[in-house]
């Protein structure tokens, strides 16, 4: 599946009304350990059909980034159900990630 950009105006929709498990990504261009991360976050999209995977932009969706208190990027959160069961700040590997989204 691909990634989707969450935006303020999709991710009511796109997240929280979501069935599955949702990992969403927050980052921004110019943050290095995002670029180390965003390929990862990309496979896992890529090899697991089950979950949707988005990403959020802190530049252009300051609103999110402050609603779920982020402080330091990369962040990555797994919803489940509308509810935000799984953080991490800061660069993990794909072993790391998958085991956040495969925690019930």
């Amino acid at each position: 599946m691909a990634v989707i950009q969450i935006t303020n105006d999709n991710f009511k929709t796109e997240v929280l009304e979501s069935e599955g498990p949702v990992l969403v990504d927050f980052w921004a261009p110019w943050c290095g350990p995002c670029r180390m991360v965003s390929p990862i976050v990309d496979e896992i999209a890529e090899e697991t059909p089950s979950i949707k995977v988005g990403k959020v932009n802190i530049d252009e969706q300051p609103e999110l980034a402050s609603l779920y208190s982020v402080m330091s990027i990369p962040t990555l959160m797994v919803f489940r159900n509308g509810q935000m069961r799984e953080k991490a700040v800061g660069a993990r590997n794909k072993a790391f990630i998958q085991k956040m989204i495969d925690n019930p």
